[in-house]
């Protein structure tokens, strides 16, 4: 006869449980500002910003003390370097964004390589060492953490099972440690494919992550599901409505996702502010009419911070107008999550 749960095990996996469900509550969602390093300084150069440590924690203080951000986003991702930083006032990051009523995550994967045996496939890295290191994390202030897996539309089985099998190893981790993951399988959206190849692949990945999972022993009440909408290549001959992308995308969550799991936040996949938030607002639409256990809200990056990005530029007196920009972005995909469409042309 197994032995009870430990009373300890029960009060971690409630904290877990309450911590998942607030990160997609009432209409809020999680704002990405994670990207590396280099990535992130790549970005501050194409406006003309040096990518110094300075300018990037300036930038990524711009976001989180946007006036009013907590009415629309209930978490921000970022990446070591920011999690350890300090902002201008001297507070460290996450107890700067607790202050103003934003969960502090952590991104924690280490980026790609090749799955052997395969054509080009990926597969992401990071698993070693990573128990120290979510320990450390949970100490500094984060409550969730972040994995994304990448793969084309028409992946390999092999290429399937190697990123499920690491988003499980990865999740297990992390609920170990207290801390909720969000778990990422990504079907990029570069490419002509049609719509089709993109439900193809999406389904396979769900299906092989949430197997995953179940064999690790991750509880799906304790996991935020960040996927990609369904949705044809940017490059496709015929693009996808939303409506065509609701109808895909729900009836792909409806088969595969198990309803124990509290959110599912989608990613923008490089589509603009006014598109995802468009295609979201309808997903959301046609979700309430068949009716679906979770909560159905947005984790998006450059849709939410491009704007803001162009609009300071490094200068100290774009700082408000780069906000507005933010906040207007954060206010229309708010709308999304709850089906409302909030200015989108």
């Amino acid at each position: 006869m197994s032995e009870a749960p430990s009373q300890a095990y029960v009060v971690s996996m409630t904290n877990l449980h309450a911590t998942a469900a607030s990160l997609a509550a009432d209409g809020k969602g999680i704002l990405a500002a994670d990207e590396s390093i280099k990535t992130m300084s790549a970005r501050l150069a194409k406006v003309g910003v040096e990518g110094t440590e300075t300018n990037r924690r300036d930038y990524r203080e711009l976001l989180l003390t946007t006036p009013g951000l907590s009415q629309w986003v209930a978490g921000i991702i970022l990446c070591d370097e920011t999690l350890r930083q300090l902002t201008a006032d001297g507070t460290p990051f996450p107890q700067r964004a607790a202050a103003l009523g934003v969960q502090a995550g952590i991104k924690v994967d280490t980026g790609t390589t090749t799955l052997p045996f395969s054509d080009g496939e990926t597969v992401t890295q990071g698993l070693d060492g990573l128990a120290e290191r979510l320990a450390e994390y949970r100490e500094l202030g984060a409550t969730f953490a972040k994995w994304r897996a990448v793969l084309q539309p028409g992946a390999s089985d092999r290429a399937f099972w190697a990123n499920a099998h690491a988003l499980a190893r990865y999740a297990a981790l992390c609920q170990d440690a207290g801390i909720v993951p969000i778990v990422e399988p990504e079907v990029l959206m570069d490419g002509g494919h049609p719509i089709e190849a993109c439900q193809a692949t999406t389904a396979a990945m769900l299906s092989a992550t949430f197997s995953e999972l179940d064999r690790a022993g991750v509880d799906p009440a304790g996991v935020v599901l960040k996927p990609n909408m369904v949705i044809a290549g940017t490059a496709a001959s015929s693009q996808s409505t939303p409506k065509d992308v609701a109808r895909q995308t729900v009836a792909v969550l409806r088969d595969k996702v198990p309803a124990q799991v509290p959110s599912i936040a989608f990613l923008s996949g490089g589509q603009s502010n006014e598109r995802a938030c468009a295609n979201l607002a309808e997903i959301n639409r046609q979700a309430s009419q068949v009716g679906v256990p979770w909560r159905l809200t947005f984790s998006f990056g450059r849709a939410l911070v491009d704007d803001a990005l162009r609009t300071w530029a490094g200068q100290p007196g774009q700082v408000a107008q780069a906000q507005q920009a933010l906040a207007a972005n954060c206010s229309r995909a708010s709308a999304a999550a709850q089906g409302r469409d909030e200015g989108v042309v």
